[in-house]
């Protein structure tokens, strides 16, 4: 019996030892660092601004994916102080911990269009790209919209190129859009739309929203011969009121909802900006020759709407139609 009670304790004492010796190579794991996560408060956006790579831009010292809350697209409300948050995640996480950063953003209030609309008509609404809210109208076996278009960027969210220069604005041979004399008033932006050269309208990005499209010259006829033709169809088109359009404002009747309105141009020759209030002229998506292409107008003292074609470098307003 002694004789086990000693061997025993020589074999516990071994395995202490042996504990002690395993237990005094081995090396502690090293902690996990934490990641460095810059991010500033994004500069203010107005309502109908859809949140994108300008404002969800936070980046990380080491490798990872960003998860944003909310998410890109998401149109804010109205309201200053809204808290947009980050969680950021580690490509190596034995070696790095995930984190997180919250910024604010103030979301101002957008333009507002004081178009009048024909309170009798039945009315959609389409919104575009940048979060722009349209109003929608079926004329005959087409929805049009019945505003004119003011996004900035295409379907595909790449951006449009603004030209406020005289001289850059008239000999562009690539896509541009521009405001009324550069403005920046937000309800005459909402109001009157923008102005775009043809080459933005014909670019395979397509400016128009998901399921529709730049009016083709053959749809724009098919609305007016639908109007009663080129003699009555332009009043049936027109806001019914002198509020926009200079008096007297021949045959507006704004019957067919289209509620079009006096957006005026830009020139080819100079880069110029006339006849705000005394006309409004659309591009169509239909070339005439590599120069020139398709458009349609309307005039303050007839009720015709007029078809020609003219160089592609003049801003013009744009309509979309439903596909």
């Amino acid at each position: 019996m002694i004789k086990n009670k000693t061997k025993n304790s020589v074999y516990f004492i071994l395995a202490v030892l042996s504990g002690l010796a395993f237990s005094s190579c081995k090396k502690d794991a090293a902690p996990k660092k934490e990641p460095v996560i810059t991010w500033e408060n994004p500069a203010d956006i107005h309502y109908g601004t859809l949140l994108s790579a300008l404002q969800l831009d936070a980046t990380a010292d080491v490798p990872g994916t960003f998860v944003y809350t909310p998410a890109a697209d998401t149109k804010l409300t109205v309201g200053a102080n809204q808290e947009i948050k980050a969680d950021f995640i580690p490509t190596d996480a034995s070696a790095y911990n995930s984190g997180s950063k919250t910024v604010i953003i103030n979301v101002l209030p957008a333009g507002q269009s004081n178009a009048l609309f024909n309170a009798g008509s039945t009315y959609g609404t389409v919104t575009d790209i940048d979060g722009n809210d349209y109003k929608t109208i079926t004329i005959g076996t087409k929805t049009w919209m019945a505003e004119n278009l003011r996004t900035t960027r295409y379907r595909n969210g790449d951006s449009i190129p603004e030209v406020t220069g005289n001289t850059a604005w008239k000999s562009l041979k690539t896509h541009a859009y521009c405001n009324y004399e550069n403005t920046a008033d937000l309800d005459k932006i909402a109001t009157f739309g923008r102005l775009y050269n043809w080459f933005t309208v014909s670019d395979s990005r397509n400016i128009a929203p998901v399921g529709w499209h730049i009016a083709t010259d053959a749809e724009w006829t098919l609305m007016s011969t639908s109007l009663g033709g080129e003699s009555t169809a332009g009043g049936k088109l027109k806001e019914s009121s002198t509020f926009h359009w200079k008096g007297p404002n021949t045959g507006a009747s704004n019957s067919s909802g289209f509620t079009a309105l006096p957006s005026g141009r830009r020139e080819y020759t100079d880069g110029s900006f006339i006849n705000l209030g005394y006309d409004g002229f659309w591009w169509t998506s239909s070339a005439y020759n590599p120069d020139y292409s398709w458009y349609y107008y309307l005039h303050y003292d007839v009720a015709n709407a007029y078809r020609a074609n003219f160089h592609k470098q003049y801003g013009f307003s744009v309509r979309c139609v439903q596909d």
